[in-house]
């Protein structure tokens, strides 16, 4: 884990009691998909826990969405000669979307945010799912790695 930088930020007042086991989480998650990750690469997470009204914003200004929702992840990639490739994740997650979610499927808190979590740290690593396909590849290897948490296949639920 030495070529992943992960630090964290609390936008809002829901979260700071939530953030030691989040930090935890993320962590675990980011060791046990540590072979998804390119060795040639280094990465710097930002975890940020936000609310609904910043991540409305954010999908306005940068999906040309005008809804809210759960998780975005943003990637930058900058090269030096002396430091080789960096990748620049940030990753919003809405608490306010979250809870919204866990409250109507009756699924914990941390469950669903380290769903949240392999979902965007897949992105970070080339998986999307704009074709079917790629959806149910990624949907895959999203239900194998939750599993080896104990964790059941989320899409069953929704």
């Amino acid at each position: 884990m030495k070529n992943i930088k992960v630090d964290f930020f609390s936008e809002s007042k829901k979260w700071p009691r939530r953030v030691p086991k989040i930090k935890t989480i993320t962590k675990k998650t980011i060791n046990k998909m540590n072979a998804y990750f390119k060795r040639d690469l280094k990465f710097e997470l930002n975890i940020i826990l936000t609310d609904k009204s910043k991540m409305i914003k954010l999908n306005k200004i940068y999906k040309n969405k005008q809804s809210d929702t759960d998780v975005l992840t943003f990637i930058s990639e900058n090269s030096n000669k002396n430091v080789g490739k960096i990748l620049y994740c940030d990753i919003f997650f809405s608490i306010d979307i979250i809870e919204k979610f866990i409250h109507r499927n009756k699924v914990s808190i941390y469950d669903h945010f380290n769903h949240l979590l392999i979902h965007s740290l897949l992105h970070i690593n080339g998986y999307d799912h704009k074709k079917n396909l790629d959806f149910k590849k990624m949907k895959k290897e999203e239900i194998k790695i939750l599993g080896s948490f104990g964790i059941n296949n989320p899409y069953k639920i929704q």
